[in-house]
């Protein structure tokens, strides 16, 4: 076990490596970066004095390992637009993503693992098709589209809920309702899929035929090995809640990372930017490499093959 995790934590290390140079190389992708910062009207002495105070000048692998070796201990550079540190811009932020990916993913489990459950054990019956139903048109709607069309409903014809901003609990009621429905249908049909594989098998016919209740067959001998799949599942998808809300956040008028994120691209605030996509990666990276660690706990045999 401890050689599996040792060579998981190496591969992390090698993908947070190859994330913080994309990252760190995003500043010189729009060209200069000193002519960027100085401003289309600039003259060439402020571009070549920006060039000098952000260190431009300087060869770019000096800047590469200045530049991680400051975010190593928390300094993630200051903001071209606002001036202030840009740790201090995100703090002010993070929250309001945390709590919206966090929220919308643990929605979608409770709904998505019982649903996938009760559909496995009626295949074609009633549940499995509203299931289908969920799942089909949960990843065909467009979540800008649903967005507006819950705040329309909920908040403007019937005045049920906050239709902007994260003021108050209730102004993350459709928000994460929205987000949740995008992560529900991949995790309800691999649980599905996942339970009739298990419920085939052999020590669950045995299981059954010992007259074991329905309830211990399923919560303490299928549902283990079933849910395997979903845990590696799982953690992609709280990743792509936490990194993958630019839409939700400006559709709701949440001052979240992404919204963030946007509002910095247009105003090509690239430290910003590159900060927010540092971050998030590596919180991506360190959940599937967790979710690849669970996995391992779970079934022994996924140390052999590594």
């Amino acid at each position: 076990m401890l050689g599996y995790i040792s060579k998981r934590l190496l591969v992390a290390f090698c993908v947070c490596a190859t994330v913080s140079a994309i990252s760190f190389a995003l500043m010189f992708l729009s060209g200069d970066p000193a002519i960027a910062i100085a401003g289309a009207g600039g003259r060439a002495q402020d571009a070549e004095a920006v060039r000098i105070a952000y260190g431009f000048d300087r060869p770019i692998v000096t800047q590469y390992l200045d530049w991680i070796g400051s975010a190593l201990t928390g300094d993630l550079g200051r903001s071209i637009y606002f001036n202030v540190p840009v740790t201090e811009i995100i703090g002010n932020r993070v929250g309001v993503t945390l709590r919206l990916g966090v929220l919308s993913f643990l929605l979608a489990l409770v709904v998505a693992v019982p649903l996938g459950i009760a559909a496995a054990l009626r295949p074609n019956g009633w549940i499995d098709r509203l299931a289908l139903v969920l799942a089909v048109t949960g990843q065909a709607i467009p979540s800008f589209w649903l967005g507006l069309m819950a705040i329309v409903v909920f908040g403007v014809w019937y005045g049920w809920v906050p239709i902007s901003g994260a003021e108050t609990w209730q102004g993350y009621i459709l928000p994460v309702i929205v987000l949740s429905y995008y992560a529900m249908p991949a995790m309800m049909r691999i649980t599905r899929s996942g339970m009739i594989d298990v419920l085939a098998t052999d020590y669950i016919r045995a299981a059954r035929a010992k007259g074991l209740p329905m309830g211990t067959v399923i919560f303490r001998h299928a549902l283990r090995n079933a849910v395997l799949p979903l845990v590696s599942l799982a953690a992609v998808q709280l990743g792509l809640l936490l990194s993958g809300s630019i839409v939700i956040e400006s559709v709701f008028a949440l001052n979240g990372l992404g919204r963030l994120a946007w509002e910095s691209l247009l105003r090509s605030d690239l430290p910003v930017v590159q900060a927010i996509i540092l971050i998030l990666s590596l919180l991506y990276v360190l959940l599937t490499t967790l979710a690849d660690i669970l996995n391992a706990v779970l079934d022994p045999r996924l140390r052999g093959v590594s």
